[in-house]
C-alpha cells in the first residue's frame, strides 16, 4: 500500500449491517454500515463505514466481502446535550471481493499531537500511551483521532509534546462499553481508536539562516 496523503485507510471485511441513511450534503446522500474484520486474537473489529450514494453503482448485501479505500475521519455530533466525537471510515472507493481475498485493516496517519500524552500501565503490567492526533483535511478542517501506543512505542510516545508532528501505522480498533442512562437502564455502545504498531516523529526542517 502506497501512502499518497496524510490519511490512508484500507479495510477489507464482511458487511454485517445494511446501508442506513446518515446525512445529505449539497444534494449528495451518505450512508453508513458496519464492516466486520477478524483479529489475530480470533475476536472481531466492527468498523463504521460512511459511503456516498455515488459510489454505490451495484447492489451490496449483508454477508458480502467488500474492500474499502479511504480515510479515517471524525465528526462532532450532539448527544444528550453534549458534544460527541464520531469516528468513521470514509470510503473513497468500495468494491466487492471474492471469498478468498485476505482480510485487511491498515491505516496510516500523519498529524499533530493536540493533547498531552497520557502514559499508564494495565493491571497486568502492559504499558500504554494514549494520544490524540489532529490530522489536517481539505477546506481547513481536521480529524481528531484517538491513538493507542503499546510497549516500547508507549515508552517512546510518552515524551511527545503538544504540537509534535508524528506519523503512525496501525489498524482501526473497536471496543464496546456500557453506558448507564439511569438507575435501571444501561446501553452498550461502541468506541473506535487506532492501535498502532509503528510510529515516528517528524523532525522539523531547519529554517534557513538569515543573511
Amino acid at each position: 500500500m502506497e501512502y499518497q496523503s496524510n490519511n490512508e485507510a484500507v479495510i477489507t471485511g464482511i458487511m454485517e449491517t445494511d446501508f442506513v441513511f446518515s446525512h445529505e450534503i449539497c444534494g449528495e446522500k451518505f450512508y453508513t454500515f458496519t464492516l466486520q474484520i477478524p483479529r489475530l486474537s480470533e475476536t472481531f473489529d466492527h468498523i463504521c463505514v460512511t459511503v456516498s450514494e455515488r459510489l454505490l453503482d451495484e447492489e451490496y448485501s449483508i454477508g458480502d466481502k467488500v474492500d474499502i479505500r479511504g480515510q479515517f475521519r471524525s465528526y462532532n455530533t450532539m448527544e444528550d446535550g453534549k458534544n460527541h466525537l464520531l469516528l468513521t471510515a470514509f470510503a473513497k472507493d468500495i468494491s466487492r471481493c471474492s471469498e478468498d481475498t485476505p482480510f485487511q485493516n491498515s491505516l496510516y496517519l500523519n498529524g499533530f499531537i493536540c493533547t498531552q500524552p497520557v502514559y499508564r500501565t494495565t493491571p497486568f503490567g502492559r504499558e500504554i500511551t494514549d494520544l490524540l492526533l489532529a490530522v489536517n483535511r481539505s477546506y481547513k478542517k481536521s480529524d481528531y483521532i484517538p491513538i493507542i501506543a503499546w510497549g516500547r512505542n508507549a515508552r517512546y510516545a510518552r515524551y511527545f509534546n503538544i504540537g509534535d508532528n508524528i506519523k503512525v501505522w496501525g489498524r482501526i480498533q473497536s471496543r464496546t462499553y456500557q453506558k448507564r442512562l439511569s438507575e435501571d437502564e444501561v446501553i452498550t455502545k461502541t468506541a473506535y481508536e487506532v492501535s498502532i504498531n509503528r510510529l515516528e516523529r517528524v523532525e522539523p526542517e531547519n529554517s534557513p539562516e538569515e543573511e
